[in-house]
């Protein structure tokens, strides 16, 4: 018996769409990452991008659990003296609120160049319109809790 192995240019890819309006971030981060890896796939193989297109649209409405909106805090730094930088949730979310969905993603996929490539499939806007609509994308249903 041999086991199969994908290839990456024979894996059809799709387009999803996630609201993540009223949602727990980590729940939309879950499904927006399982998606990009394809690991819902029959044909998922570990060392090959055989993932979807994922748009995640109403980032900036995403929820939290618990404390988490002005406990949970994003650090930066830069390398240099004085170059620490860090901002709560509520902070982010009015600079630049795609930044919480795209970082919980980030968080889930591999650190490496299959992770990279993954990650670029990642489409996240604040809003209810994207401009995908020629990809025809179909919507993920989330259970709400």
């Amino acid at each position: 018996m041999k086991t199969f192995s994908a290839k990456a240019s024979e894996i059809g890819r799709k387009w999803w769409v996630i609201d993540a309006q009223g949602q727990v971030l980590g729940k939309v981060a879950v499904k927006a990452a399982n998606l990009l890896r394809g690991k819902e796939k029959t044909v998922f193989t570990p060392h090959v991008d055989t993932g979807d297109f994922v748009i995640v649209i109403n980032a900036e409405k995403v929820r939290l659990t618990g404390k988490k909106e002005e406990q949970k805090s994003y650090m930066s730094f830069s390398g240099y003296v004085g170059g620490h930088k860090s901002e709560n949730v509520r902070a982010r979310r009015v600079r630049h609120p795609e930044l919480l969905v795209e970082r919980a993603v980030r968080g889930m996929i591999p650190h490496n160049r299959l992770g990279r490539s993954v990650y670029r499939k990642l489409k996240v806007y604040r809003g209810n319109s994207h401009p995908h609509a020629a990809q025809q994308p179909q919507p993920v249903k989330l259970q709400k809790s």
